[in-house]
């Protein structure tokens, strides 16, 4: 039986595959024109499983291509003559590789150029690529380059420099084409901030999975297996992950081999829920990236807390060091209108739980000194959470706690109503051993708390005061995304910053949907500094 892949390339034969093909049609047809490609995406996102997969079908119906495939990962930290002795010998491996693979015996003239060839820098790359290109001249040599950014410093510029001459050579050259993938794009490999040496790159992005493509790959489960899910789920694992093949992938593979679910049983919303808790409490690998580069800079927190929290948002500029480092790192892109987006929810709800302190000196004071354990006093009698109690006393703990809040530790007071109110349900989740986690109706400004507990999907918008409009408009959102839920009631928290704010709590029905509002103030002073 096959599986779900997470540890790096995947494989048709062991795993669920999503066969991506108009983007392979679309490189097999740039290679065939003689470009020279560059891929430069977040780490874990189907890349190097792409291009080898595209290479297999363009080989598979013309062989006159010839690839050679490389990772320089291992070169990181080299000098360049380091580099270039290594790429001697791997350059030997894969040609000798190819036509073990091809069954062919190696031209004697090919041998004897690989036995006296030694690589010390760019020119004798150059020279080597000639005499390479006459060697096997019936052939179209297709160099593919992985993990590209880990060349040593000092060798970019130069070995850039001779893919260039060879590229404007003519139409006759080895290589005929070249796909370079990385993290980092050239103008960023470019250390010394000149003219970029290869400005003939064709780029070539890879978009994340659609709807259609996570149910296909599901339905390969589903086919093999005979084990069903249910369309909201496939929709939530989609909109959870926005399409991120390893967290698609991951989801998936907490579902079918991690869960113990019953073949025979569909899977439904109570295990995505399940699943998803665990996914927001693992480390895995993608997930460690996530966080140690959000990490990497203090000015992050406040720039992404600013696009989570804030309609308004932030305006994407590829100019600025700080997006472009996030955008680089897979953390946010650019949304539809021009404006920062954080990836997915699942990033977003990640980031909330990194920044989040891990206590905020306020727990003990959640709930009145008389509330019996395990939440018992905001359930009902038909075991449900009763989510117009719960929020009352969320309104009225932040009242009580007054200007304490400010000292909420490694928080901006400004976002300070936004992770009290997390931290809070989460903490009342637990209590009832529920599931909680964030839903991202636009990438930033609105995001929705969502509590599934006994069989019952609790949605908890959460905004920060922007005007009465804004207020008002977004009642409107959430009625649209109740409807969307198939869901007849939610809860609309608007946290109010200003000098004078207007408390509120109203319960009106728009659209046919019931909705409970609350405009609660966030004290930004102590009392003793408005005076």
């Amino acid at each position: 039986m096959r599986r779900f892949g997470t540890q790096g390339r995947v494989y048709p034969e062991d795993n669920y595959v999503i066969p991506r093909t108009a983007e392979v049609t679309d490189f097999i047809t740039r290679v065939k024109q003689g470009r020279y490609i560059v891929l430069f995406a977040p780490r874990q996102t189907g890349k190097t499983t792409f291009f080898q997969l595209a290479l297999e079908e363009l080989t598979a119906k013309d062989l006159t291509y010839f690839p050679i495939q490389f990772n320089f990962e291992v070169y990181e930290g080299c000098t360049p003559s380091e580099f270039y002795g290594g790429l001697t010998g791997d350059m030997r491996e894969k040609i000798i590789e190819v036509f073990q693979e091809r069954g062919q015996a190696l031209p004697e003239t090919l041998t004897d150029l690989l036995e006296t060839t030694q690589l010390t820098n760019q020119l004798s790359l150059r020279g080597f690529l000639k005499a390479l290109g006459k060697v096997l001249s019936e052939l179209r040599v297709v160099l593919i380059i992985d993990e590209f950014d880990a060349i040593p410093r000092d060798a970019v510029k130069g070995f850039l420099r001779v893919l260039r001459e060879i590229y404007l050579s003519g139409r006759t050259r080895c290589p005929h084409s070249i796909g370079i993938i990385g993290v980092k794009d050239i103008t960023q490999l470019d250390y010394d901030r000149s003219i970029s040496p290869f400005n003939i790159q064709d780029e070539f992005r890879l978009p994340p999975f659609t709807l259609e493509q996570v149910r296909e790959l599901l339905a390969q489960y589903t086919e093999e297996v005979g084990q069903p899910f249910t369309p909201e789920v496939i929709e939530n694992i989609h909109r959870q992950t926005a399409g991120q093949p390893f967290l698609v992938n991951r989801f998936a593979q907490i579902l079918t081999e991690e869960m113990d679910i019953p073949k025979n049983e569909t899977i439904q919303m109570a295990h995505f829920a399940a699943a998803h808790t665990q996914l927001l409490g693992e480390t895995n690998a993608n997930i460690s990236h996530l966080l140690t580069n959000i990490r990497r800079n203090p000015r992050f927190e406040s720039i992404l807390m600013r696009i989570a929290s804030y309609e308004n948002g932030i305006r994407f500029n590829p100019d600025d060091e700080i997006i472009g480092e996030l955008t680089t790192y897979g953390v946010i892109a650019k949304g539809p209108d021009g404006m920062c987006e954080i990836l997915n929810p699942i990033y977003q709800q990640r980031i909330m739980q990194a920044f989040k302190p891990l206590l905020n000196g306020l727990e003990h004071e959640y709930f009145p000194k008389d509330t019996q354990p395990g939440l018992v006093d905001y359930l009902t009698s038909t075991s449900q959470i009763n989510m117009d109690l719960l929020l009352d006393n969320f309104r009225d703990f932040v009242a009580r706690a007054g200007f304490r809040i400010l000292l909420v530790p490694n928080t901006p007071k400004e976002f300070v109503g936004q992770h009290l109110l997390y931290a809070y349900l989460d903490q009342c989740v637990q209590l009832v051993n529920g599931h909680i986690y964030v839903e991202v109706q636009t990438g930033r400004g609105r995001m929705d708390l969502v509590i599934f507990y006994n069989a019952r999907k609790y949605i908890v918008e959460t905004k920060i005061w922007e005007g009465h409009r804004s207020y008002q408009t977004g009642k409107k959102q959430l009625a649209a995304y109740l409807q969307l839920e198939r869901t007849v009631e939610g809860y609309y928290v608007v946290f109010d910053h200003r000098e004078h704010p207007e408390p509120r709590a109203e319960t009106e029905t728009i659209d046919g949907m019931k909705i409970r509002s609350y405009v609660i103030p966030v004290m930004q002073k102590r009392p003793s500094q408005n005076a």
